[in-house]
């Protein structure tokens, strides 16, 4: 299964008054694990950023004045989501913004939308079923799942995008082999089981006549006690109640 966990940063919150996207940030897992692909890109918006949207990812104007603009990553962005299952926290507010750049643009991409390329599962309504009533942006569910989110100063694409990830996999069943680069051990073969998979012998370690003697002692002691009802000692020498202690 092939999934990419998306995030956005933009000029301001509504791009039906003509903001734009900013930072796109992705990250790839497939079966749950890291894959190690990643997709990340700062663009120029042709516009001003809103002090409200600043003071949220803190991107100022200047340091995307030499980036690329949303039409010269389209198709790199569309090839890395196409046939994925996107997952995006607040997938409604990212959809729109991605939506509206594809709009924009001046040839047959202009009537795509993400939906055309993949399906799309939005973790703040997963989130809100599986704790009604609580606090659900990305902060809350890295302290609610010991996520280490102290990186985040500021909202950063891809770092929110990795964020996400690894609240998403604890969400739905724990993490699996998130780190990147770590070899998950290898279930059995089809027709095998863990039990049957050679190992070393296990080493045997018999008790010495001084051992045998004090647990002989210890059990008579414990008959005596109960009255003889010892379970065990009846069990090692069923003829035990005519035996002399």
């Amino acid at each position: 299964m092939r999934q990419v966990v998306l995030d956005t940063e933009s000029t301001g919150l509504d791009p039906g008054e003509g903001h734009r996207v900013i930072e796109i940030g992705a990250v790839e897992l497939i079966d749950r694990r890291m894959s190690g692909r990643h997709f990340h890109h700062l663009l120029q918006p042709d516009r001003a950023i809103d002090a409200g949207a600043f003071e949220v990812h803190g991107i100022t104007e200047a340091k995307l004045e030499d980036k690329p603009r949303f039409a010269e990553i389209a198709d790199e962005l569309l090839h890395f989501i196409e046939g994925a299952e996107l997952v995006i926290h607040n997938a409604e507010f990212d959809i729109a913004f991605l939506d509206h750049e594809l709009s924009l643009l001046g040839d047959a991409l202009a009537h795509r939308r993400i939906a055309d390329a993949c399906s799309v599962l939005d973790t703040l309504a997963l989130a809100r079923k599986l704790h009604p009533g609580q606090r659900n942006n990305l902060d809350a569910l890295c302290k609610r799942y010991r996520v280490d989110n102290s990186r985040r100063n500021l909202h950063s694409a891809l770092l929110d995008a990795e964020l996400l990830a690894e609240v998403y996999l604890a969400m739905t069943g724990g993490q699996v082999a998130l780190a990147l680069g770590a070899a998950a051990s290898p279930g059995p073969t089809r027709g095998e089981s863990s039990a049957g998979r050679s190992r070393a012998p296990l080493r045997v370690i018999r008790a010495s006549a001084a051992e045998r003697e004090a647990h002989r002692r210890r059990l008579l002691a414990i008959d005596d006690e109960s009255g003889g009802t010892c379970l065990w000692r009846r069990l090692e020498t069923p003829d035990s109640g005519s035996e002399a202690p």
